[in-house]
């Protein structure tokens, strides 16, 4: 079988289905990845084939203050306008280039932005297009949208109600940049308003969601092609090695706290980490600050606090104390997976769902959103997280469980299984 994967997305969309990909090649599958040329390196490590789509959602969200906004604005109707408006000039040759990568595929498995190019492309080619997620994808009673930005009790049917709502209006204001592709690029017919969702649902393709069902277990009220398979852990390559100065900082005292915020930079990250070191100071706390490309200065920083650009998050959580980050869906997932406690700071979209998740568990203290982050709320945490027996237990026993499932074997099972009958028992 030949299946080209349509990751498109930041780190956290597009890792998870690079591990997928290796696990539906280990399989005995031809597996072609499609994503921008910052993540061809990983998916090269991996023996699989690369195909470069043009563009950077992540230098896009950066360049139009999206990853900011979430530092300071949760009204999710201003990010997924956002979002899409800086997709929509790049969209039609999205389309193209997704056309062009899934020639000769049986399927195409394409990540929540990939899905918007993917499913008109397999539509034209008449193969199957499911679904991976690192997310809730689909309406449900049990919980409201993620993509709120704010973790809200609605209740039942006000919960499905916000789901359809965020996903009707992505849809409506992709409807006309998504139908002249689809005219011009695959000379389909236009769709109407409600036809996007219902037409897929009606297929009955898979969704996969990978993400542990013992984080998030599966709503109720998902058709039985809705799928929660557990995480899609991509390890680190066997020839990275730590550098000599962070395992000497390592060995030089008690374990640390890691904070690290991704690609969430916020509006004042100078004032974040001006926070950050006040609380770690009035712990007592070592701390190791993760700068990557979320614009974390620490500039000046004493012996007790090291600074490192980026590590794999496999090798590195399991020497921290606890993991203080932004609550995305992989930096959660390896937090957990490591069996240390966790302190989230949610900047917007998932981020609060995930932060719910770890403070429902007891395998962290209460989410501290963005706007409300203070030294002495930080400090707190980082103490409750660090010294309090029995949430230090519970996420021992969780990121052991956590490590004994193997969501790429679920998802790729899950996946055969479909293209062999693919129609629900």
């Amino acid at each position: 079988m030949q299946v080209t994967i349509l990751a498109v997305g930041t780190r956290g969309d597009v890792q998870p289905l690079v591990a997928l990909a290796k696990g539906l090649h280990g399989a005995g599958h031809t597996v072609c990845v499609a994503t921008t040329h910052e993540f061809e390196t990983p998916v090269r490590e991996q023996g699989l084939s690369f195909f470069a789509l043009s563009g950077s959602p992540s230098r896009m969200m950066q360049d139009a203050g999206l990853l900011a906004a979430m530092g300071g604005n949760r009204n999710p109707v201003t990010l997924v306008r956002g979002i899409l408006d800086a997709m929509e000039p790049l969209f039609e040759q999205g389309v193209a280039e997704a056309w062009t990568a899934c020639q000769g595929a049986d399927a195409v498995i394409v990540s929540m932005l990939g899905f918007y190019a993917g499913c008109h492309v397999a539509e034209k080619l008449g193969i199957p297009c499911i679904e991976g997620c690192v997310l809730p994808a689909r309406p449900t009673r049990a919980f409201s949208s993620p993509l709120l930005g704010v973790n809200l009790h609605l209740g039942g049917n006000a919960n499905r109600l916000s789901h359809v709502i965020l996903l009707q209006f992505a849809w409506l204001l992709l409807q006309p940049v998504t139908n002249r592709a689809r005219r011009a690029v695959l000379g389909l017919h236009p769709l109407s308003f409600r036809a996007l969702f219902r037409e897929f649902e009606r297929e009955q393709q898979p969704v996969l969601h990978g993400y542990s069902p013992l984080v998030l277990p599966k709503p109720s009220d998902w058709h039985a092609w809705h799928h929660v398979t557990g995480y899609w852990f991509l390890d680190h390559s066997p020839s990275w090695q730590p550098p000599g100065d962070l395992v000497d900082f390592l060995e030089a005292g008690p374990p640390p706290v890691c904070v690290g915020f991704g690609s969430m930079t916020g509006r004042d990250p100078e004032r974040v980490t001006e926070a950050v070191l006040a609380a770690l100071k009035r712990t007592g706390q070592r701390g190791l600050l993760l700068t990557g490309w979320g614009g974390i200065d620490a500039s000046g920083l004493s012996g007790d606090v090291f600074k490192l650009d980026s590590a794999p998050h496999d090798w590195l959580f399991p020497h921290m104390a606890a993991v203080v980050h932004h609550g995305g869906s992989g930096t959660t997932a390896a937090g957990l997976r490591a069996g240390v406690p966790s302190i989230l700071v949610p900047f917007g979209g998932d981020q609060f769902l995930w932060g719910q998740c770890v403070k429902t568990l007891g395998v962290g203290p209460e989410p501290i959103p963005r706007q409300q982050l203070t030294a002495e709320k930080l400090a707190y945490a980082i103490r409750v997280a660090v010294e309090h027996g029995p949430i230090r237990a519970r996420a021992s026993a969780l990121g052991e469980r956590i490590r004994a499932e193997d969501g790429v074997r679920n998802a790729v099972q899950i996946i055969e299984r479909y293209l062999a009958h693919p129609r629900v028992e």
